[in-house]
């Protein structure tokens, strides 16, 4: 059967996007739209995705965010054009007005493998990063470009991507430089002369705290989310105090430690309605985070479970959820899959299951697990609308049932669908 035609958007819920890279860039597949069209699209595809695995879905809630200015992280690539460095991203060639086009960023496609089917496309602005991101991208490169014979004519490295981390408030900032290099490690004059750049960006970025120089192969044929970049050079903190408050009391709030690097949700705004949904009123023994990163939900479930289990494989973050030191709190250093195998096994049964699986989704082996262990609520959060359905189907079948459904729109101006559905048995 063929997939069902999408309902036709009425003329009156297109708009002229702000951005000027719309269409060329494709990071922004809906700023063509009103936001309420955009989020009616969102919708109509989740729904559609859903029914076709033959779920029994409950009413669709949808959690909305400030349209522009949302992300707390970017990464830029860096490319000289006419002598000068510039940032951009990296565009889809021949495609540029595709809604399936992707930029360079940290939760899209990835268009960085070698095939030379992407361009740079050199930008003057990014409506939908927090204003203090793109202003400290200027001040970097225009003192980049200040020292061309130090920075830009050094054969020792080529310079390949600018990334860029603030707090919600933006009170605080981070920077990484990737560079690209044959050398194990930069010499101790480059060194002195980052540190040199980074005392002068903060004259012009007072909330810059910290930076650090990322060291990548000069040549590969690897995807960049495939390479492991060695440490450089750093200076300042090595990474920032992310605070998040809650939605009833904007007076307390739950402080993560986020190392230079380490993930987190990039949406500044809706955190706090994504953990109340996640972790309010839910109470008793033993939760489980699965894929749990920094602690973003097990930081908050750790006050009202007497224990609770965060599982995360992948480093700095797995660190920055070690050194916690809430005593209920057990960081595990193991793949989500390993850790299931092993608590079949020792018959662990905590009362809530909060799993945040990446793209690909949790799969049909984790899944599985998770019904032989038959947690009483298992709040799952998905980044993909396509990989949901089939890890539903598979928890549903063995006797769970989907009692809420939302939406959160972490990426407004995007295609990028964020899912969180309750399951209980």
């Amino acid at each position: 059967m063929p997939p069902p035609t999408p309902t036709p958007i009425p003329t009156q819920e297109r708009v002229t996007p702000p951005c000027p890279h719309f269409g060329p860039c494709g990071g922004c597949q809906l700023q063509d739209l009103t936001y309420s069209a955009q989020l009616a699209l969102k919708a109509e595809q989740l729904g559609t995705s859903l029914e076709s695995a033959g779920l029994t879905l409950p009413d669709l809630q949808i959690h909305t965010s400030p349209p522009f200015e949302y992300r707390n992280r970017i990464r830029l690539t860096l490319a000289e054009v006419d002598g000068q460095l510039r940032a951009g991203y990296l565009s889809r060639r021949n495609d540029s007005k595709s809604r399936s086009a992707s930029a360079v960023s940290d939760e899209g496609d990835d268009p960085e493998s070698p095939s030379g089917s992407f361009s740079f496309l050199p930008i003057t602005q990014c409506p939908i990063a927090a204003s203090i991101l793109w202003r400290t991208a200027e001040a970097f490169l225009k003192l980049i470009n200040g020292e061309p014979n130090l920075w830009m004519r050094n054969p020792q490295f080529k310079f390949d991507q600018l990334e860029l981390f603030t707090t919600a408030d933006e009170s605080a900032l981070q920077f990484t430089i990737y560079l690209r290099t044959a050398s194990k490690t930069l010499p101790n004059k480059l060194a002195t002369a980052f540190a040199a750049l980074c005392e002068d960006l903060r004259c012009h970025i007072p909330e810059l705290n910290g930076a650090g120089i990322s060291l990548l192969p000069a040549l590969s044929a690897r995807s960049r989310r495939a390479e492991q970049p060695r440490p450089g050079p750093s200076w300042g903190s090595p990474g920032l105090n992310y605070a998040i408050p809650t939605t009833n009391n904007q007076q307390l709030t739950t402080s993560y430690w986020i190392p230079r690097g380490a993930f987190f949700q990039v949406n500044r705004f809706l955190p706090p309605e994504l953990l109340e949904l996640a972790t309010a009123n839910r109470t008793g023994a033993l939760a489980w985070d699965l894929y749990a990163g920094v602690g973003l939900f097990s930081r908050v479930l750790a006050a009202s479970f007497a224990h609770v289990t965060a599982v995360e494989i992948a480093e700095p973050a797995v660190t920055a959820l070690a050194s916690t030191k809430l005593a209920n709190l057990r960081a595990v250093k193991s793949t989500t899959l390993d850790f299931l195998h092993s608590s079949v096994i020792e018959r662990d049964r905590p009362g809530l299951i909060v799993i945040d699986p990446p793209r690909t989704g949790a799969g049909v082996e984790v899944c599985g697990l998770l019904a032989r262990i038959a947690a009483p609520t298992v709040v799952f959060v998905s980044c993909s609308p396509e990989t949901l359905p089939t890890d539903l189907a598979i928890l549903t079948a063995s006797g769970y049932r989907v009692t809420e459904l939302h939406l959160f729109d972490l990426f407004p101006q995007t295609s990028h669908i964020e899912t969180v559905a309750i399951l209980t048995r």
